[in-house]
C-alpha cells in the first residue's frame, strides 16, 4: 500500500498522490462504524472532524465530471472518494505527528532546480516557470503546496524505511529460491483418462437426461423482412421518402402496432420460419435467433437494408436423442467432465496428503514416465509460468498437477532440488540485494499499515454521507 504511494511520489506534480493509499481502511471497517451525529460532519478521524465542506471541496478539486459521479453512485464512488480523503488526512496527520518538515529554502531549491524550469544556460527561468503555471492552471501558491506535499511524503517514507539494508543471507535465500534446479518426474494424464471411444451410447444418453438444460435447443417462430428502398418506395436510392417511412415504422413499433399490420400498411412482404432451430445458412436469420429480444418487434439498420423482425412461441426442447450431432456433442461434454473429475480427485488427495509414492507408482506402472529439469523460476519453455511458480513453492517429494504451455495437464513429483549460493562478487549480487531490500521495505509498509489502523479510529456519519450522495443523484 505505502509502497505504491512511495513509487507514485517520485512522479511530477503528485497533487493527488494519496488517492490510493491506506486502502486497508476501506475493508477494515468503514461500513461497521457508520453512525449518526453532527449533520455538518461527514466523519471523524480520532478527534479531527471532516466537515461536509471539506469533503465537497475535495470532490471539486478532484475535477471528476459530476455526471460520472452520478452514474456511479450505486458503485460506491462517493465512498471511494471519502476513503481517499481519509487517506490524505491520515498521511498529513502522520507528517505532523512525526514532525516531518520542509523549510522555505529547501522548497525554493527544489523548484528552481527542476530541469523543466531551466534556460539554455542551466539557470532558473522565471518565464518558463510562469508559462508552466499558466498551461497547467496552477497558481503559485497551489503549485508550491503541491511540491511541498510531495516532498513531505517522500520524507515520511524515508523516515519509515531509512537505513534498511538487506543482509547477505536474505539476498542469498532469494537467489536460491529463484535459481534452484528442480528435477521432476511427470505423467501425461491423457494416459489415464477414460478414452472417449470407451464411452457407451447408454452413458451418453444418460448424461443427456441428467443435463437436459445444457443440451436443450431453443425453438422459435420468426417473422421478418428485409426492408429496402425497392420494396418500400419502389426506388433504388435511400432517399428522404424512404427514411421518412422508416421513421413512421419506428413510431408504429413504439405504439405496439403488430408486425402484420405494419407489413400491410407499408406494402412489404413478411417471411416466417416456424420452430426455427438456428441452423440456417442465412446469417441474418441466425442473428435474429441468437438475439436477446423476445416477443418484441425490432427494427435494425443493417447498412444495406433495414431488418424488421418478431420472435414468438419461444421454447426449449431436447432434440431426438439418437441425433448424431447431439450424441457427439454430449459425448465430448461427458469426456471433458470425466477428465475434470479425475483431476479434481487427484488434487483433493494431494491437498489432503492422501496421495503418496505408492499411488504414484500405481498410476505410472503401465505408462511411460517422463522427466524434466527446470533450471530457474523463469524457465517456462515447457510448463506455463503459473505451474513453475507453484513448483518453486514446494519441497522435495511433493506432488502436484501442472500445466504446459499448450494447456495439457500432468501429474508431477519433485524428485530433487539442487540449490547454489549467491557469489558475493557476481554481477547478480547487486540485483538480488536490491530485490531483497525491496521485500524488506514492503514488509515494513505492511507493518506500518497495521500501526495506522490501530492509531486512527475512523467514524463516518452515514446520514450526512447519504445527503452528499443524494446531491449528486
Amino acid at each position: 500500500m505505502l509502497g505504491k504511494l512511495r513509487s507514485f511520489s517520485k512522479g511530477k506534480l503528485a497533487a493527488v498522490l494519496v488517492a490510493i493509499i491506506i486502502i486497508p481502511f476501506v475493508f477494515w471497517g468503514m461500513g461497521s462504524v457508520f453512525s449518526g451525529g453532527n449533520t455538518n460532519s461527514v466523519g471523524k478521524i480520532n478527534n479531527k472532524n471532516i466537515s461536509t465542506k471539506d469533503f465537497m471541496d475535495y470532490i471539486n478539486k478532484s475535477k471528476i465530471n459530476p455526471e460520472i459521479i452520478k452514474a456511479n453512485i450505486d458503485n460506491n464512488v462517493i465512498e471511494q472518494l471519502l476513503t481517499q480523503l481519509v487517506s490524505t488526512i491520515i498521511i498529513d496527520l502522520e507528517i505532523n505527528d512525526l514532525s516531518v518538515r520542509l523549510n522555505d529554502l529547501n522548497l525554493a531549491n527544489k523548484i528552481t532546480n527542476q530541469e523543466s524550469f531551466k534556460d539554455e544556460n542551466n539557470n532558473f527561468s522565471r518565464t518558463k516557470y510562469e508559462k508552466f503555471l499558466l498551461q497547467n492552471n496552477f497558481s503559485v501558491v497551489e503549485f508550491e503546496q503541491t511540491v511541498k506535499k510531495n516532498e513531505l511524503n517522500k520524507k515520511l517514507f524515508t523516515y519509515i524505511n531509512g537505513g534498511v539494508k538487506s543482509p547477505y543471507f536474505l539476498s542469498n535465500k532469494l537467489f536460491k529460491d529463484q535459481t534452484k534446479n528442480i528435477q521432476l518426474s511427470y505423467l501425461d494424464l491423457n494416459k489415464i483418462y477414460i478414452q472417449k471411444s470407451n464411452l457407451s451410447d447408454q452413458d451418453v444418453k444418460m448424461h443427456i437426461e441428467n443435463n437436459e438444460e445444457k443440451f436443450s435447443t431453443k425453438m422459435v417462430d420468426i417473422t421478418y423482412a428485409k426492408i429496402t428502398p425497392k420494396n418500400l418506395t419502389n426506388q433504388d436510392e435511400f432517399n428522404e421518402e424512404f427514411f421518412s417511412i422508416i421513421d413512421s415504422i419506428e413510431n408504429d413499433i413504439m405504439n405496439n402496432v403488430s408486425i402484420n399490420n405494419i407489413s400491410d400498411k407499408y406494402g412489404f412482404k413478411l417471411k416466417i420460419e416456424y420452430e426455427y432451430l438456428g441452423n440456417s445458412k442465412d446469417e441474418v436469420i441466425n442473428e435474429i435467433y441468437n438475439s436477446n429480444s423476445e416477443a418484441n418487434i425490432k427494427l435494425l439498420d443493417k447498412n444495406d437494408f433495414f431488418l424488421i423482425y418478431e420472435k414468438k412461441n419461444i421454447k426449449n426442447t431436447i432434440p431426438d436423442k439418437n441425433d448424431a450431432d447431439l450424441l457427439e456433442s454430449a459425448k465430448n461434454d461427458l469426456f471433458e467432465l470425466k477428465k475434470f473429475e479425475t483431476n479434481k480427485d487427484l488434487l483433493l488427495k494431494i491437498d489432503k496428503k492422501e496421495f503418496d509414492d505408492s499411488d504414484f507408482k500405481k498410476l505410472t506402472a503401465d505408462n511411460n514416465l517422463q522427466t524434466l529439469e527446470i533450471k530457474s523460476i523463469d524457465d517456462n519453455k515447457f510448463l506455463n509460468i503459473d505451474s513453475i511458480k507453484l513448483l518453486y513453492s514446494l519441497s522435495k517429494g511433493s506432488f502436484s498437477l501442472v500445466v504446459d504451455i499448450k494447456n495439457n495437464i500432468y501429474l508431477a513429483k519433485i524428485d530433487n532440488i539442487i540449490e547454489k549460493n549467491l557469489n558475493i562478487n557476481s554481477d547478480n549480487q547487486k540485483n538480488y540485494y536490491m530485490e531483497s531490500n525491496k521485500n524488506i521495505k514492503s514488509n515494513l509498509y505492511s507493518t506500518y499499515d497495521i500501526l495506522l489502523n490501530k492509531k486512527y479510529k475512523i467514524k463516518i456519519n452515514q446520514n450526512t454521507l447519504d445527503r452528499v450522495k443524494n446531491y449528486f443523484r
